[in-house]
């Protein structure tokens, strides 16, 4: 069924990498990996990113940003990305993506979860709380 997941967000530094992680714990048998739209390719996760989810026991260590390509979206089953925008982003890179790709919230009220980048500390712990009750919703689906 869904044993490939990729989780998208836009610079994939900060919502895809915690996201990404997230799930990895929760879902040790699947094969869950992070990209973005406008990724920051090569970079590591973002500093704030990380010590929030240090704190909440979740390690980014090793994380290296990726661009979202049609080639990545056709390995995975299931594509979760942070924002409604965000479906028409991978849908323009790959259109035969759009009916694996769902909201990473969708269990959750189906709303964005908003990117933290560049913004205080609470954006970080209210997006990196939305990720973590939105990846325990679909641990329990999956």
């Amino acid at each position: 069924m869904f044993n490939k997941i990729l989780v998208v967000c836009v610079g994939n530094i900060c919502r895809s990498p915690s996201g990404e992680y997230l799930l990895k714990k929760l879902l040790p048998n699947k094969d869950v990996a992070s990209a973005g739209v406008g990724a920051l390719v090569g970079k590591p996760a973002d500093s704030m990113a990380t010590e929030v989810a240090q704190e909440n026991g979740i390690s980014l260590e090793g994380h290296v940003a990726q661009q979202l390509t049609s080639q990545l979206c056709s390995e995975y089953d299931l594509i979760l990305v942070m924002e409604k925008g965000h479906i028409e982003a991978v849908t323009k890179i790959a259109p035969e993506a759009r009916g694996k790709t769902m909201l990473f919230a969708q269990w959750i009220g189906q709303h964005d979860i908003p990117d933290p980048y560049r913004q205080s500390r609470e954006a970080f712990d209210h997006a990196y709380s939305l990720i973590d009750e939105a990846a325990s919703a679909w641990a329990k689906k999956l």
